[in-house]
């Protein structure tokens, strides 16, 4: 069912890659279906996000039927902190412990994140000032499930960036709203709720209509409508990144029960099908109970289908020569969350230059991260981790150069630019500088 691998056998490396590899689907009729939609709502504004919302999410079977305005979309927040008192105790509480952890660990972010200035010898002070962006746009999905851990991980970082507006935009299919995912953004302090998603969403946040004002970035995961958009309004707007399916690689010493390594690349691999999960070890004995463990487990598991198609078509159990190696293959990988279940995990942690996210030890599963650990479960993929980073405090602010240069200053500044303005051929560049040398 699940691939073996062996790193000395002659083609690994060619098998290994045949299996990492994903591009973004790029359906023909997908790209169609988005340009008009991105084009109509650019257009007609908030009459084409109506009719979209309640062609999409089938508003008429819903418990309030058609939406006749923009106004009936959204959600206030007397209604979202109404939802956070009614939805158990035990939610609630499990929701406050999961901000709060988010938001302390986000806050510690924010401070190695200050500007700085400093003072040269001639008087000239040079920096850099951190300032929020003033509105974003969170997108979260409301389809197959409801993700109020999104909600969590999207916007408190805005918050404690210092984003004044956070509008936070998910489909309510048949008009149905998740309760626990309006809790979460009145945790999160969320500004506005509306219920809209799909390309529409994303166009009516990148260029604003008659009641939703334009935001500066977007964020958050969809499906493959919703990425479609995000890459196209991408310059009009900033966007997080283009998310692809879930990834989990193990580098196991064969020290943890194989029953919770065997879990552990479910959690990954229930998400959907195209989901990859893999597993790096140098005992061969050890994969072959972590093969035991996924086969007596699989049958329990409620998503075993989706498990099994995951697991069939993009995981493997790989045996490598030793954990060194594991590290060097786990860097070529560059997986989105990378699971080190050892005796001592930080020595083998020091090795690995590429990951989404790391956990450490074998306490530490990847569910953990997912809702309540703290750092962001936003996270690249696709090997993106190679040269991107998990969403955080900083994806909210954006970076001024200071430059403030002393009358001492342009004496030695000016002659520098104006030698380097001529051999441009930029005259005025040069003359600028040099009208103000003594």
């Amino acid at each position: 069912m699940i691939t073996k691998l062996d790193s000395s056998q002659a083609d690994f490396k060619q098998r290994l890659d045949t299996l990492l590899a994903f591009e973004a689907s790029t359906d023909d009729a997908i790209e169609s279906a988005v340009g008009k939609i991105l084009a109509d709502v650019k257009a007609r504004g908030d009459a084409a996000v109506l009719e979209y919302t309640n062609k999409f999410d089938r508003l008429q079977n819903g418990p309030n039927g058609v939406a006749t305005s923009m106004a009936a979309l959204d959600v206030s927040q007397e209604e979202l902190h109404a939802a956070l008192a009614a939805i158990p105790a035990a939610q609630r509480k499990a929701l406050e412990v999961a901000a709060e952890r988010v938001r302390v660990f986000h806050e510690r972010q924010k401070q190695e994140l200050n500007g700085f200035t400093y003072t040269e010898p001639d008087g000239t002070v040079l920096g850099q000032r951190v300032t929020p962006l003033d509105r974003v746009g969170i997108y979260v999905p409301g389809g197959k499930a409801a993700y109020p851990s999104s909600v969590l991980m999207n916007a408190i970082p805005a918050h404690v960036a210092g984003v004044e507006e956070i509008i936070m935009v998910v489909p309510t299919p048949d008009g149905v709203k998740n309760q626990m995912v309006l809790a979460a953004a009145a945790i999160a302090g969320v500004t506005r709720v509306i219920t809209i998603g799909g390309a529409q969403a994303v166009a009516a946040l990148a260029y604003g209509t008659e009641t939703i004002q334009a935001v500066d970035k977007i964020v958050g995961p969809g499906n493959a409508y919703v990425a479609s958009a995000k890459r196209r309004v991408f310059g009009v707007v900033g966007i997080d990144m283009i998310a692809g399916p879930s990834e989990i690689l193990i580098v196991a010493d064969g020290t943890t029960d194989p029953d919770w390594i065997a879990m552990d690349l479910f959690s990954q691999a229930e998400h959907d099908e195209l989901a990859q999960a893999i597993l790096l070890c140098p005992d061969a004995g050890y994969i072959a109970k972590v093969e035991a463990s996924i086969a007596k487990l699989l049958p329990t598991m409620p998503r075993a289908e989706v498990i099994r198609t995951s697991l069939g078509d993009r995981g493997a159990l790989v045996k490598v020569r030793d954990m060194d190696e594991a590290c060097a293959i786990a860097n070529s990988i560059a997986a989105e969350h990378l699971e080190i279940s050892a005796v001592e995990p930080q020595q083998w942690a020091d090795k690995i230059r590429h990951a989404g996210a790391m956990f450490l030890g074998r306490f530490s599963s990847e569910s953990l991260g997912d809702y309540c650990c703290g750092p962001n479960h936003v996270l690249p993929t696709s090997r993106t981790a190679r040269f991107s980073s998990p969403l955080g405090v900083y994806d909210f602010q954006k970076r001024s150069s200071i430059i403030h240069v002393s009358e001492a200053g342009a004496q030695t500044l000016g002659k520098v630019a104006a030698e380097l303005a001529y051999g441009e051929g930029l005259q005025a560049h040069a003359r600028s500088a040099e009208l103000r040398l003594k």
